[in-house]
């Protein structure tokens, strides 16, 4: 709203015909002034203005979208490199873990020798251990376990031995992998001295006793789920030992 404009008095003093002209040139001015006023903005210059405030904003906008893209593909290559190295690590990573837990029939390592020294046997709860040997189809020696079966009771340390020989007439090296049947078993079996998951070098024609010391834990008997297993599979299998070749997890099966 546009305010009045004031004029100046007509100065009583001046003669009639002076005071007649100022007061024409005041009202002149005063509606030239309503009129400047009131004058808009031509349209042209109001979209030019609309225009660069806009290309302002575009601006702001893509430099924006940019930075939060180059944020994104940060946290997706780190991501990818993370998993990367996890897929090569899952693997001894799994073992260990298995290892420590029992998990997927894999007898516990990392035993306290304490405890083996200390532990009370459960004479009246007998196990049967039974001993099974298998080679991969690309192994060329001959594996097999001394003995078929032993009889403890938990608490109670046993040894084992089984024999690998090298038919062959070159250099073979072997590596072992092993689990414990039944599964639920395997975190009560403990081995104290084992050859698994160790490269062995056996020449031509050579022939070897692979020792397996161990013990099945005195907790074995207080677990509800083991009230009904009397029998205990101990199970190993040699792979040839190459560059690139990725042992099965403990509890699986190879294809």
């Amino acid at each position: 709203m546009l305010l009045p404009l004031c004029c100046p008095k007509t100065p009583a003093l001046l003669p009639p015909c002076v005071r007649a002209l100022w007061r024409d040139g005041a009202r002149g001015l005063h509606c030239q002034a309503r009129q400047f006023l009131s004058r808009r903005v031509p349209p042209r210059l109001t979209a030019q203005a609309r225009g660069a405030k806009s290309r302002r904003h575009h601006k702001s906008y893509e430099e924006e979208w940019k930075a939060r893209n180059k944020t994104v593909l940060t946290y997706v290559a780190a991501a990818g490199v993370g998993m990367i190295g996890l897929s090569y690590a899952a693997v001894p990573l799994y073992r260990l873990y298995c290892q420590t837990t029992g998990l997927g029939g894999t007898a516990v390592a990392g035993h306290n020798s304490d405890q083996v020294e200390t532990m009370v046997p459960v004479s009246d709860r007998v196990i049967k251990i039974t001993f099974n040997a298998d080679t991969h189809a690309s192994m060329q020696w001959n594996f097999r376990p001394q003995q078929t079966e032993i009889y403890l009771v938990p608490g109670e340390t046993a040894l084992a031995f089984y024999r690998a020989k090298n038919p062959t007439d070159k250099p073979v090296i072997g590596i072992s992998t092993y689990n414990i049947v039944p599964y639920e078993a395997g975190q009560y079996f403990n081995k104290i001295q084992c050859f698994c998951f160790e490269e062995q070098r056996l020449n031509p024609q050579e022939e070897v006793d692979m020792p397996v010391f161990f013990y099945i834990d005195p907790e074995f008997d207080e677990d509800p789920r083991m009230a009904k297993v009397d029998t205990i599979t101990l199970s190993y299998t040699f792979f040839e030992a190459k560059d690139g070749q990725n042992l099965p997890l403990p509890g699986y099966n190879y294809n």
